[in-house]
């Protein structure tokens, strides 16, 4: 037992709707790679199955039942890591729903459901930690965005809203939690689970296989893992989506700068020279200094 095969050692994991498909086997790796899980699900008999797959296999597990919706459920499975082992390093936020329809067709309850869901409960849990990882100046959150979220689905309104909100999430929380090494990552996976039945072939249902996604985990997870990051994996494939700024182009507060939008709509598109910005004020910061505004300098 070393560093390099058990880099998550004395680390302590909480991964929410672990009880089956993606969450199980991110449950697994963690627990694989030397970290403590509290296995979450709203179904404790799952939640319990998997724990015992891992104490079973000489890990350390705890089931925790639960709906990452309910404040006071969260609070108690927040708890229950502290009491076991005294502290929450790391938390994967897994948890979720599908409840797809054309947007003519979509109720607004269950839009709010799946925005309550994965965004929410999002919010939920991170915020449960939050202040744990602050005081103990380490953390590692992971927050599971989506393709839908970044690119769009048909029928996924809901789904994608959410998604997306997840990122902005990621955002600004990583900045937040900079100073206390709390680092903040996305998650976009494609794994044949619950949620993916019907949707695809079988064949592409067995390649796959949520513990290949579950592989990308550990680098947003470890002592030396990136913050702000959103990684895309399935099927052994690996990639980075970015949130990206052009160039663009200065037009000013002219008469026909309606009618130059769109003429020069082309350049103000142009990627060539596009950036992924490190904060967000840095777009007006660009834009000021575009209209000729200098940055006030510092004071002494």
């Amino acid at each position: 037992m070393n560093e390099k095969t058990m880099p998550l050692q004395s680390r302590v994991a909480i991964v929410t709707g672990a009880g089956a498909g993606l969450g199980r086997a991110h449950a697994l790796m963690l627990a694989r790679h030397g970290a403590k899980v509290v296995v979450n699900d709203l179904d404790l008999a799952n939640a319990s199955r998997v724990a015992e797959e891992i104490t079973a296999a000489g890990g350390e597990a705890v089931p925790a039942a639960g709906s990452v919706t309910d404040e006071t459920q969260v609070a108690a499975m927040v708890n229950q890591a502290m009491t076991a082992w005294g502290r929450v390093d790391i938390l994967v936020n897994n948890a979720g729903i599908l409840r797809d329809k054309t947007f003519a067709k979509m109720s607004l309850a269950d839009f709010r459901l799946v925005l309550e869901v994965h965004l929410m409960g999002s919010v939920i849990c991170s915020k449960a930690v939050w202040e744990i990882m602050r005081q103990q100046r380490y953390g590692r959150i992971v927050l599971t965005t989506s393709a839908t979220g970044l690119y769009g689905n048909f029928g996924q309104s809901n789904y994608g809203a959410a998604k997306m909100g997840l990122v902005g999430l990621m955002q600004t929380l990583a900045l937040e939690g900079e100073k206390y090494d709390i680092r903040v990552n996305c998650l976009s996976p494609s794994a044949a689970t619950q949620m993916t039945q019907g949707i695809l072939p079988q064949e592409a249902l067995n390649l796959l296989d949520p513990s290949v996604v579950s592989a990308g985990l550990l680098a947003l997870v470890n002592e030396s893992a990136p913050s702000r990051a959103i990684l895309c994996a399935g099927a052994g494939h690996f990639a980075r989506a970015h949130v990206t700024l052009t160039d663009g182009r200065y037009i000013g507060n002219v008469a026909d700068a309606a009618e130059q939008v769109i003429a020069r709509w082309d350049e103000i598109g142009d990627r060539s020279e596009e950036i992924v910005p490190a904060y967000g004020a840095l777009q007006a910061e660009r834009e000021l200094a575009s209209a000729g505004l200098k940055k006030p300098a510092a004071d002494k």
